[in-house]
């Protein structure tokens, strides 16, 4: 047995013991959680307006270019097939 394959099951038992029952795993998960959302920087209302204008007008011109897309490949088909 080599020390790499005895250090990895030490790590797994130790994984083990620390995970805890379902209850304390969901009360750490939920604390994480807090606690990397308190250090988020969050948009201003000014940028949140301007990210919104933006997502909106790119997806106004995929809409625009798929759509155009899609009615010369329907003039095309209706051509070729009759």
């Amino acid at each position: 047995m080599s020390e790499l394959d005895q250090s990895e099951r030490e790590n797994e038992h130790a994984h083990e013991h620390d995970r805890g029952n379902i209850f304390e795993r969901a009360g750490r998960f939920y604390r994480q959680v807090i606690a990397e959302l308190r250090k988020v920087v969050w948009p201003s209302r000014k940028q949140l307006t301007t990210y919104t204008a933006v997502v909106l007008v790119f997806v106004t011109f995929i809409i625009a270019v798929v759509s155009l897309f899609d009615l010369v490949l329907t003039k095309i088909t209706f051509w070729v097939f009759g």
